[in-house]
This record gives structure tokens, C-alpha cells and sequence, in this order.
């Protein structure tokens, strides 16, 4: 089971019931403020923990998708406009308004983690958005796994999702000329 500081302190009762079951070897620190019963904890628990608001986006929630085979090398997360976050992390940060941000989350399980990422509609949103953003290649790809899976999108979720933009047009004549 993971913790956050607030969590472990209800469980524990104090600071220094925390400092004894992690001498004691029933409580192991992994970072600041993320705690947890079991001495190995992936990368993406931590984060999950550290950063409940955070939503994997982008090249992370593509690969975790199966859209693309390219391991990222950095973790690439969405939060909020005005949210702190420690940058030394090693994270690709992406800043959405809140009503982007929110837009389009949902779980799901994977190299034993419970994460938050964005649906496959939001993704591909994104991905035409930010098309220049991505080698040539990498982006091929990618379209050409949601070419395979189109007729599992959710249209009617896609066009709700492009009221929220503002070149919403654009976006939908792309997204029909490269995937449908």
C-alpha cells in the first residue's frame, strides 16, 4: 500500500511512529512524502502518490495506450495552469487550463500501477495539436495504430471534446483526413 505524508500520519499518529516503523523496516520512504509497506515501489506509483492531480499525457499516456512502442524517457504529465509542481523531477510538464485539464481522464492499470491518463479521444486531440511537436516518424506511427482502432473511438466523446478548443475546425479536418 502506498501513502502520502498526510495518509501515513493518520495510520501512524505521529512523526515519530512514522521515523520507527521506517527503523523497523515496516514502512519504507521512497521520496519526500511518499511512503509505502513494500521496500520496491515503481516510478509511476510514486508519481501517482506525489501527484494525485497529474494526468500522464502525451508520449507516456501513447505508449501506455499501446500506440506506440517507443519507451519515453521522461515521464510526460498534464496538471493544472497555476499548480506547483518541483521541476527537478525529471517530468515533461504540460499546463492546461482547467476545464482541458479535466477533460477526458480515466485509469488505467499498468506496469503495476493504477494511473491516471487521458482517453484515446483526448489523446488524439492532442496529438494532432501538437503534431509538430513529434519526429515524423513517431507521429506516423501513432496515427497509424488509432487508423487501426478508429472504429473503437468514441466519436460523439471526440466532437464534445472539440467544443473545448478554439481552432476546433482544424483540428477535426485533420483528424478525419489522417485517421478516419
Amino acid at each position: 500500500m502506498k501513502y502520502s505524508y498526510k495518509e501515513a500520519l493518520k495510520i501512524y499518529g505521529s512523526r515519530y511512529k512514522i521515523q520507527k516503523a521506517i527503523n523497523q523496516g515496516t514502512l519504507f520512504k521512497h521520496t519526500r512524502n511518499v511512503y509505502s509497506n513494500d521496500e520496491n515501489t515503481n516510478e509511476l506509483d510514486i508519481i501517482t502518490v506525489k501527484y494525485p492531480y497529474a494526468i500522464f499525457t502525451l508520449n507516456s499516456a501513447y505508449y501506455f495506450h499501446d500506440l506506440t512502442d517507443v519507451i519515453p524517457r521522461y515521464n510526460y504529465i498534464a496538471i493544472e495552469e497555476h499548480t506547483k509542481i518541483n521541476k527537478k523531477e525529471g517530468f515533461v510538464l504540460t499546463y492546461m487550463r482547467k476545464d482541458l485539464h479535466e477533460l477526458g481522464i480515466t485509469t488505467l492499470e499498468t506496469h503495476n500501477a493504477v494511473i491516471r491518463v487521458y482517453d484515446l479521444e483526448k489523446l488524439l486531440i492532442e496529438l494532432v495539436r501538437n503534431r509538430n511537436s513529434f519526429g515524423y516518424d513517431y507521429y506516423k506511427e501513432i496515427i497509424n495504430n488509432y487508423r487501426e482502432i478508429s472504429k473503437e473511438l468514441d466519436i460523439q466523446k471526440l466532437s464534445e471534446y472539440l467544443d473545448f478548443y478554439k481552432n476546433r475546425d482544424n483540428i477535426l479536418i485533420k483528424i478525419q483526413n489522417e485517421v478516419f
